[in-house]
């Protein structure tokens, strides 16, 4: 069996501002990621963390520590200030190691997020 490490993309919208709404929103996020591609603790790598400017409340990664993702890299950053991107916006690039194929991998856009990869598709 090999292993690789391969991506897995996720993004939701927070309700608010406030740590308790950005904390909730990761965290279901991140859970949806953990269930739909049965991750264990273990075999994720790092995670990587973005927001657009105006979530600065609570760092997203803290919802992952919270999870128990301990010994997990984890890094946030701030995604680039685009006109008419989608406002509210976590996005996430978690990193695992795993023997299956990229295209067995599910990705997961939730809430205001549902939609986003389909217009970006649309705008090219």
């Amino acid at each position: 069996m090999t292993f690789m490490c391969r991506g897995i993309r996720g993004a939701t919208t927070a309700r608010a501002n406030t740590k308790e709404a950005i904390l909730e929103a990761t965290r279901e996020m991140l859970e949806q990621l953990v269930k739909a591609n049965g991750l264990q603790n273990d075999s994720i790598a790092a995670a990587i963390f973005s927001t657009t400017r105006d979530l600065n409340a609570e760092f997203p990664a803290v919802a992952a520590r919270l999870m128990g993702w301990t010994g997990v890299a984890l890094l946030d950053t701030h995604e680039m200030d685009v006109p008419d991107a989608l406002p509210s916006c976590i996005r996430a690039l978690i990193l695992v190691n795993t023997d299956k194929q990229a295209h067995e991998l599910v990705n997961v856009y939730l809430r205001g997020a549902v939609n986003l990869r389909a217009r970006r598709m649309e705008e090219r």
